[in-house]
């Protein structure tokens, strides 16, 4: 009974500590370094524009124009992936880890 109580509380911690993607709210830093919200109309906007660049024919671009919209595409990747999440390091996991054992 107590390993599954242990175990139990183990994995709600686990599943606590994991980043989750928000489909409401992307939080990402602006070019002036202030925190700006996304909303999932925006996100998904800059996603149809990600799939319009792909779905291009880059042979007939030239050079100048291949690199803007290399340039485009990362910054759309870069205001994508810059979700806020909450991490945790490999110090703060192992020290929850050694206080659930003293307490338990």
């Amino acid at each position: 009974m107590k390993n599954l109580f242990k175990t139990s509380l183990f994995v709600v911690l686990i599943l606590f500590a994991l980043p989750s993607p928000s489909n409401a709210l992307s939080i990402h830093r602006g070019s002036n370094g202030n925190v700006e919200k996304m909303d999932a109309a925006e996100a998904q906007k800059l996603i149809t524009r990600l799939e319009e660049i792909k779905a291009m024919n880059t042979k007939s671009l030239t050079r100048k124009e291949k690199r803007e919209l290399k340039r485009e595409v990362n910054t759309i990747q870069h205001k994508l992936d810059s979700s806020g999440g909450v991490y945790l390091s490999v110090g703060a996991v192992i020290l929850i880890i050694v206080l659930l054992i003293i307490l338990l």
